[in-house]
């Protein structure tokens, strides 16, 4: 017995100590002359385990102890956080000068090589241009509006009386309303799209190891089988005569030749519009009735707007663009959600050649993680920034101040920002002139990596 525990005291000793090394032998690595303070965890895994474990505590921990810049290994590679609003705001505005996107592989190998997140320089300007040519508020206006109505008023149609899980139907709402701006009928391929979009979605934020069963094998697989549904798709839009006024139909008849796309640039656009469409769309929806449920007071003005709109309009005409300027209240919910969720907690650029930063010299190859989460709970920004105030965006100049970064910055700014408000505006333009709701039981809600309730977030509809 006693030769036991000696034997097992001395596995303990010996694996603290090779821990220790390990430990060690990874700082030292990475200490090089000119780098900010900070602790780099492990060989090959870095810090990651703790960042997705602990999420903004992990930021908040390693800001106390070693200032807004500090460096880390996260998510496969050597990073650098800045916590610094300044310093954020001039990183995203000196795109070029050293610093092109910096996503992290698993994200790049799932949505493509020229996904407009991946690639700068020229290459960034036709795929920005080519979105912005589909996109405009022209096109929203006078094409794409019209389709969302029409899919929320049907989408909506049959609620009462039922309980849902309102995360499984924005997320739906989101995937199938974007089928019906891009072009993708309702049949067969489009069943067989929404199984594997949900599995790309899992891969991109996974480490990139490529064996049987994880997410990230999951989510190559999944682009491969998407990629050979987009082609099809193409391939009988090109054999057909007819002209169809979407957005597959405007990447494809592009007439700019600044802007004209390959088919594979093409199939990268329609999987990167369709996954960041997905995410903020169907998340911030999900969270502003979570909000509005919990706060009656804005639920009511809310309601009154689109109350208004509904009473100068039959029951049978769609919303126009007129109306959708008219929902200002709603803008500003939509805004104080996506504040207050923070669906989007940052954004990586990659160094292209070592260069200065804030007194320090970033390596080659370093990944630089701007953190813009605590922006968003800046009390100078935003007084009482915990508290769900939407009339706080009443005031305009909120909306353009130069550190909100809700949408990105710089030459990165979200090209669909305003699509995606127009389509969260008519979801719950529909949602509240037809039903009121009630939460069913205590649903746990999470806020990072992604914002999501693990277990679904229920709710009982009736008719209102």
């Amino acid at each position: 017995m006693a030769v036991l525990i000696v034997v097992c005291v001395v596995v303990v000793m010996l694996g603290f100590c090779i821990c220790t090394a390990l430990l060690r032998w990874n700082e030292v690595r990475y200490r090089k002359k000119g780098l900010p303070p900070g602790t780099m965890g492990w060989p090959v895994f870095g810090e990651t385990t703790e960042f997705l474990k602990q999420g903004p505590n992990f930021m908040k921990n390693q800001r106390a102890r070693y200032g807004s810049f500090f460096k880390s290994h996260i998510l496969g590679c050597p990073t650098i956080v800045s916590m610094d609003p300044e310093l954020n705001r001039y990183i995203l505005l000196n795109e070029g000068k050293g610093l092109v996107p910096g996503y992290p592989q698993s994200m790049l190998d799932i949505l493509g090589n020229c996904n407009i997140a991946a690639v700068h320089g020229s290459a960034h300007k036709a795929m920005r241009g080519s979105l912005l040519a589909i996109i405009s508020p022209s096109i929203i206006r006078d094409q794409l509006l019209p389709k969302i109505d029409e899919f929320m008023r049907s989408y909506l149609s049959n609620w009462d009386g039922k309980i849902l899980d309102i995360q499984e139907r924005t997320k739906e709402m989101a995937l199938l309303s974007s089928f019906c701006q891009i072009g993708i009928a309702s049949d067969t391929k489009s069943e067989a799209f929404k199984a594997e979009f949900y599995k790309l979605v899992l891969g991109t934020l996974s480490l990139p190891i490529k064996l049987p069963g994880t997410n990230y094998s999951g989510g190559i697989q999944a682009r491969k089988n998407i990629i050979g549904i987009l082609r099809k798709i193409i391939e009988e839009r090109r054999a057909s005569s007819s002209s169809q006024n979407d957005m597959l139909g405007g990447l494809l008849k592009m007439e700019d030749s600044r802007y004209k796309l390959s088919i594979e640039e093409i199939m990268d656009q329609i999987i990167t519009i369709m996954y960041s469409g997905y995410e903020t769309v169907s998340t911030t929806s999900m969270m502003a009735l979570k909000y509005l449920h919990d706060h009656p007071r804005a639920l009511q003005e809310l309601r009154e707007e689109h109350i208004a709109i509904r009473k100068q309009k039959g029951p049978d005409d769609p919303i126009d663009w007129n109306d959708y300027r008219a929902m200002k209240f709603t803008r500003s919910v939509i805004f104080e959600t996506m504040r207050l969720a923070t669906i989007v907690n940052g954004v990586l650029r990659k160094t292209t050649q070592d260069m200065e930063l804030n007194g320090f010299v970033i390596p080659k190859g370093w990944r630089i993680y701007v953190y813009t989460r605590e922006t968003n709970y800046d009390p100078f920004l935003y007084p009482e920034p915990l508290t769900f105030n939407p009339w706080r965006w009443k005031d305009r100049s909120l909306e353009s101040h130069q550190h909100l970064m809700l949408f990105g910055g710089g030459s990165r700014l979200c090209p669909g920002k305003e699509l995606g408000i127009a389509e969260i505006s008519t979801f719950l333009h529909y949602f509240v002139t037809r039903y009121r709701w009630e939460q069913v039981g205590e649903d746990e809600l999470l806020k990072f990596p992604r914002v999501e309730a693990p277990n679904g977030l229920h709710i009982r509809v009736s008719k209102y």
